[in-house]
This record gives C-alpha cells, structure tokens and sequence, in this order.
C-alpha cells in the first residue's frame, strides 16, 4: 500500500458500522518504558518494555434513534468492553485491519448554535492490538450457510495466538441465527479445513472477540465460515483476522 489520502477509513463498534457518522478516526498505541538504568549503563538512561496500551478515539456527526446509530451504539457500550476493528481504507477483504477488544470510556455530543451536531468518544484496550485483514465485507447479506475467502495470514508461532473479531451489523428474518467459526488449513483450497475458533450464535445485532491459546498453528491459510438458519434469515455482518 502506498501513500493515500484518508477518504474511506472504516470503524466498526461491536454492532454498529460508525464510517457513515464519522469524520476523523484515530489509533494509538504505545510500550510503557521502565527505567533500568544502572552504574554499566554508560552514562545514558536504559529502559525496557513495560505494560502496552492502545487507544481508537473518533468524532463525527450524531444520529440517533437505530441500534445502528452512533448515540444508541454509544450509550448501549459505555463502560462495557466489547471488539473494535479500524481499517485505514475501505472494509473489502483483505483490507488492512486493526483489532482489539476495548473498554468505551467516554462519549461527547453537542456545540454551539447552528453546528452540525457533533460526538465524540474514545475505547481504550483491554486486549493486545492486533494487525490483521478483513475476512468478511460489511455490505454483503448473507441469507444461507457458506464459507468466506481464503486469506494467507501466515503460521501462528508458539506464543502468539489468532484473534478474530464479528460484528453483527443487521438482523433480519423469523428466528434468525448464525453461528461464525474461524478455520485453518494448510493450503488455500481448505481441503481439511481445522476450526480455531467458534463464536456464540447471535441473533441479533451486536459484536464478539476470540482469541487463540497460544498454541502454535502451522496452517496459514484461514477464513470464516458461518451457518444460518430461521425462516427468511438475512445477516450482514463484518469479521477481521489477525495474528498478534
């Protein structure tokens, strides 16, 4: 990816697609640095790694009234800590994405006279922040069981563990339910596919965070897999994948 202008970032609460009621995204992360500076330290400060840290703060134009606007989306996840993925351009597959599961901590509306109505709010992590891709697409309904695109995220090396985040953004149907798994293979045909991951079936908006053990896995290919079932089920829903 080279240089770009930001147009098209992408932010997704645990079930709300905020892009369409943002103008500005951020995200930060950092090490603690920690002293260690001794008499051998040649004269200069030595420091190690401490405790790490990440922040997604964003602001944009309010909208209310739907689980899918920003103040309904804010007020039902403030103080609760749920995933949250940002991808610098676009929510294709394979777009870059950063994953996390954070905590809302604050939420702003308001200005003065005559301003377009503003909010803003900030999630600070409680899970390591992750660098991954989109392996579903946001804007794709899906109404029947099947298996995503197959995405070359490397092995998962002893230690580090798969993360994957699903945001349910729309439910439609008589007692619709989809139930989202992450599999591995070998090769990018998945002609044994192993599954890594399996989330709880949700029925209705809203967003879910797994993580691996830190067993390694020496597949490298990996993609999301779902079953639907209900009466005229339709679910649109986004899902990122990273190693971290």
């Amino acid at each position: 990816m080279g240089k770009f202008i930001l147009l098209d970032a992408r932010l997704f609460a645990p079930g709300a697609d905020l892009s369409g009621a943002s103008n500005k995204i951020e995200l930060s992360s950092e090490i603690e640095d920690k002293e260690t500076t001794n008499y051998r330290s040649g004269g200069y400060k030595e420091v190690i790694g401490g405790l790490g840290s990440a922040e997604i703060s964003g602001e944009g134009q309010w909208e209310a009234g739907d689980p899918s606007k920003v103040d309904d989306a804010s007020w039902s996840t403030l103080g609760g800590v749920g995933p949250y993925t940002v991808c610098p351009t676009d929510s294709t597959v394979g777009a870059l994405a950063y994953i996390t599961s954070g905590m809302r901590a604050d939420y702003k509306i308001g200005d003065a006279v005559g301003e377009t109505a503003p909010w803003s709010g900030t999630v600070k992590s409680s899970w390591p922040l992750v660098r991954g891709q989109i392996a579903h697409p946001p804007g794709t309904a899906r109404t029947a069981t099947g298996v995503g695109t197959a995405l070359q995220l490397g092995a998962v090396p002893a230690g580090k563990r798969l993360y994957a985040a699903l945001h349910v953004l729309s439910v439609a149907g008589t007692t619709p339910s989809i139930t989202a798994r992450i599999e591995s293979d070998d090769a990018v045909g998945f002609a044994s596919p192993t599954t890594q991951l399996t989330f709880a079936a949700a029925n209705a908006p809203g967003g879910q965070i797994l993580r691996g053990s830190g067993t390694a896995v020496t597949d490298t290919y990996y993609r999301v897999a779902w079953t639907i079932t209900g009466t005229t089920p339709s679910f649109m829903f986004a899902v990122s994948l990273g190693i971290g």
